[in-house]
């Protein structure tokens, strides 16, 4: 994110500075709700597990420019990666940032960083569907070993919240890293029954693809365009996917964070896109190839399965998946304007009612770094 981005997508009003040390120095625009979201770090110490990762780069940003945290702890194992994220936040005022050398996979390390900490935000995880497929002793240990630790070192320290990322592969999941991350996602709802008087709270986020992050279709796309080959590879010419940016991710994030009560999974609403139009909009003038899905790769993409829209409700720009709690209580989200879905209702990539377009892509991409 260059100094010049905003953190949203529509219209708000200019963010006042912030009054703690690392406080922005020049005008933003802020929607009005993320904001007012922005208050609950007043003071506060937050976490971010794998924060030098492309998510974690752009949430440690935007709090160092918008918000009155205390201090920002990054916890990753790539020391360079680290110096790199210091260099690229050389523009700011850094006073609050901390890094820690570690890996969720080491309790012992986890619980130190969470000392003193109010909010966690779990992104580390090992991604790559094939690698997962290839390695999978490693990814368990990262994406479910690493989750119990998390829970424990919150649960020990007394951390007030965690919001955990996941992905829409953790939906009927096929592939291992689906299936860990699925795994994930009920350590981190069944946690919320293990905090009794200390009233820490667990809720997951779920979403697609992040247009130009790493590992993502988009800069693999635009690398090979660069090198001037004559044509560009599609898995399957039927394929779909969902989309969101890094900035959109983020406020997403912070505004999950904020009404999260426990137990939730949080899902955007966001629009969908076949991979082909996707080739034919970033290279109009190269034919596609076809080669074939990969191991443990999906057609389409779900967020929503049928089984939980009996638990799911519809906010104006996100669907919550309640937990089965017996101390659960829609009641807040009710008078929120929440609804619940039709019986059956599913959240796919394919059967999306909002679908990008050439127009609407470009724009996301104007916003990539």
């Amino acid at each position: 994110m260059s100094s010049t981005d905003t953190v949203a997508l529509r219209p708000g009003r200019p963010a006042k500075p912030a009054t703690a040390p690392g406080a922005a120095k020049e005008p933003q625009i802020l929607p009005d709700d993320l904001h007012a979201a922005m208050r609950q770090f007043d003071g506060c110490t937050v976490l971010v597990t794998g924060g030098t990762g492309s998510f974690g780069r752009h949430f440690i940003e935007t709090l160092l420019r918008f918000s009155r945290a205390r201090r920002l702890i990054v916890l990753s194992r790539d020391e360079f990666k680290q110096f790199e994220m210091q260099q690229q936040f050389g523009h700011l005022e850094t006073s609050r940032l901390r890094f820690f050398i570690g890996d969720v996979r080491d309790a012992d390390r986890l619980d130190l960083a969470a000392r003193e900490v109010d909010f966690i935000i779990h992104t580390a995880a090992l991604k790559q569907v094939p690698a997962a497929e290839y390695n999978p002793f490693e990814c368990i240990r990262t994406n479910v070993n690493g989750a119990e630790n998390v829970v424990r070192a919150a649960l020990r320290n007394g951390v007030r919240k965690v919001l955990a990322l996941s992905t829409d592969k953790a939906a009927n999941p096929i592939n291992l890293y689906g299936a860990s991350k699925l795994a994930s996602d009920k350590i981190f709802i069944a946690a919320n029954n293990l905090a009794g008087s200390l009233g820490t709270r667990f809720a997951v986020v779920r979403y697609g693809n992040v247009v130009g992050s790493r590992g993502s279709v988009i800069p693999f796309f635009k690398k090979l365009i660069a090198e001037g080959a004559d044509h560009l590879p599609i898995t399957d010419e039927r394929m779909t996917r969902f989309w969101i940016t890094l900035q959109q991710g983020v406020a997403f994030v912070i505004t999950s964070l904020t009404m999260m009560r426990g137990g939730e999974i949080f899902v955007p609403k966001i629009p969908s896109m076949r991979m082909v139009d996707l080739a034919h909009c970033l290279a109009p003038h190269l034919p596609l190839k076809t080669v074939g899905i990969r191991p443990g790769e999906k057609l389409h993409e779900v967020m929503i399965t049928e089984d939980d829209s009996r638990q799911t409700l519809e906010l104006e720009d996100r669907y919550v998946i309640e937990p089965a709690f017996a101390w659960w209580q829609r009641g807040p989200y009710v008078a929120s304007g929440a609804n619940p879905v039709a019986e059956g209702f599913r959240f796919s990539s394919d059967t999306n009612s909002d679908w990008l377009d050439e127009a609407r892509l470009k724009q996301l991409l104007s916003g990539v770094a």
